[in-house]
């Protein structure tokens, strides 16, 4: 049996309590915007929030995030609307933070499948080095995009700081 809560709602799953936090996510609660890339906590694909914390859930057993407070890529709006950090403003779609945002005004993605994962990493880098230098990125941002479109992560990171 595991405990904890996804998004706001909490959840008690009879799982194992050595299943990956990942495939508790996706196939025992159904959200599958946290992607499978690697399996090795290498990609970060699989990156949610622990605690508004980025962390690689594809090697996470869910014994370790016993009572945490998880967050999605389909719960980041929410979550960052209820701290008072989500950057949303008038111009902006509705129900997206300002990472997200950012993504679509610089036209990030190509193929998409990591940019989930991509913008919760980047949603808690910014958080806490919210005006990064060039180095700081390369440094806090490790996800890997098999597309190659780092340079537009980039610039949307800077749009961000700037912001």
């Amino acid at each position: 049996m595991a405990k904890f809560k996804v998004n706001g709602v909490e959840h008690e799953l009879d799982i194992e309590p050595e299943m990956p936090l990942l495939w508790a996510i996706r196939d025992e609660l159904g959200m599958t915007g946290t992607k499978f890339g690697c399996g090795i906590a290498s990609c970060g694909a699989c990156t949610v929030h622990v605690n508004s914390s980025a962390v690689r859930s594809c090697v996470l057993p869910v014994s370790a995030v016993e009572g945490q407070d998880i967050t999605t890529i389909e719960g980041l709006a929410f979550a960052a609307n209820a701290a008072g950090t989500s950057g949303i403003n008038d111009n902006s779609a509705p129900n997206i933070t300002a990472v997200q945002q950012a993504w679509i005004d610089h036209q990030v993605p190509q193929c998409g499948y990591c940019q989930s994962g991509m913008i919760m990493a980047v949603s808690s880098f910014l958080a806490s080095n919210p005006n990064p230098s060039d180095a700081d990125i390369d440094a806090g941002i490790t996800n890997v995009c098999r597309c190659g479109s780092y340079p537009r992560v980039r610039k949307a990171i800077h749009s961000l700081a700037i912001a």
